[in-house]
């Protein structure tokens, strides 16, 4: 491979997660300079396959074929097959050298394709094999850059992950099922607690939609205290993004839960609460 073929690869790479706003951190100048180029490549990957599931106004069958030719790429990686795009070189020399599970890539593959034909979820035992597969994931393959594989720190990964997945479900509630007709709270939760899909329609919140989504909500607060020891027992900077990470989804958990009275109001993290977050970062909270 081109040395300068792969780091123009690398750099394209970059770009794409830089030119992305998300409500947590993702390569930011926090990690450790080392681990920023692999993290954004695997950003990099999840963030186009998520655009081609969800943006622009490609039919399914047009979404699904482009995923097809991602999973197509990494089947070419697996094999060790010269890559011809950006991304692809890139992603190549990161599962390399960092000897990365490729399923785990996969696994986030399946999800996306998922998102395209699936748009609702009996029960919180599916939505939560859907959260294994779409955020699960990157924490374990940041834990691999990492070399912390143990069965405890990919537990508590797991928990982060599937809780900031169910956070942002939360925070798009409104988004989500207006936009792209999908509704991540579980079908049978919904009937137990009177809510149906005329809620979502009409941005219904009375007592019923309030008790549904307190009871969403604690969940997610029990998952994020169950995967929180996980940031004091990584290193450095990586151990305090995490930190910040975990507080970021702790805080619009808190704001979603003040604001029961209108569940579909999307929370937005100011200047104050990011203070806010660091300084308990710092104190290790």
């Amino acid at each position: 491979m081109n040395e300068r073929a792969l780091e123009q690869a690398y750099a394209d790479c970059l770009r794409l997660t830089r030119s992305h706003y998300e409500n947590f951190p993702v390569a930011s100048w926090l990690l450790p300079r080392a681990l920023r180029k692999p993290v954004a490549v695997i950003y990099a990957f999840a963030r186009t396959a998520d655009d081609l599931a969800d943006e622009g106004d490609l039919t399914p069958e047009a979404r699904l074929t482009a995923l097809d030719a991602l999973g197509v790429m990494l089947d070419g990686i697996a094999s060790g097959a010269p890559q011809t795009t950006a991304l692809g070189v890139a992603l190549a020399d990161v599962i390399q050298r960092h000897a990365l599970p490729i399923e785990l890539f996969r696994d986030l593959l399946g999800a996306f394709r998922q998102d395209v034909t699936q748009k609702r979820y009996a029960h919180f035992g599916e939505l939560m094999d859907y959260c294994r597969r779409s955020a699960n994931p990157i924490g374990r393959l940041l834990l691999h850059l990492l070399n912390h594989t143990d069965a405890h720190d990919l537990a508590c990964s797991d928990a982060i992950c599937s809780a900031l997945q169910l956070i942002n479900f939360y925070q798009d509630l409104a988004q989500d099922s207006a936009e792209n007709g999908r509704i991540y709270i579980p079908q049978e939760e919904m009937q137990r607690f009177g809510v149906d899909e005329a809620h979502f329609r009409a941005r219904r919140t009375d007592l019923g939609m309030q008790r549904l989504m307190q009871h969403q909500y604690d969940r997610a607060f029990k998952l994020l205290r169950a995967g929180a020891p996980l940031a004091k027992r990584l290193p450095g900077r990586f151990g305090f993004e995490l930190r910040l990470t975990v507080l970021g989804g702790r805080r619009i958990l808190e704001y979603l839960d003040r604001n029961r009275a209108n569940v579909f109001a999307r929370p937005r993290l100011t200047r104050a609460d990011w203070l806010k977050i660091v300084w308990q970062a710092l104190r290790g909270s």
